[in-house]
């Protein structure tokens, strides 16, 4: 199992990343109530799956496994009983790995 921290800071980001050889595009946008969310997009930047919540300890990806994308995002806290990324701390204190076996 190959487990990579993606790097990001607490801004509204847009960025292309590579994974199982395919390009995607991932936005990470706050939004207040529901905090960090996080949209996958092809290359071309077609949504693939949009609204999905930074929540821990979860493959974010689970409940899209019929899409086949052969890989797993994780947020997880340096403090164990934070639930989400605060609006400040994402990439220093909240951090999303991609996990792939």
């Amino acid at each position: 199992m190959n487990v990579a921290e993606i790097p990001l800071t607490p801004d509204n980001q847009q960025f292309s990343i590579t994974l199982n050889s395919t390009s995607y595009r991932m936005r990470i946008i706050w939004r207040d109530t529901p905090g960090w969310v996080l949209d996958l997009q092809d290359s071309a930047g077609v949504n693939l799956i949009t609204g999905i919540p930074l929540v821990t300890n979860v493959n974010l990806l689970a409940q899209y496994a019929y899409m086949g994308f052969g890989f797993g995002l994780m947020v997880f806290c340096d403090d164990a009983a934070q639930e989400y990324p605060s609006k400040t701390d994402l990439g220093t204190g909240s951090h999303l790995y991609v996990v792939q076996s």
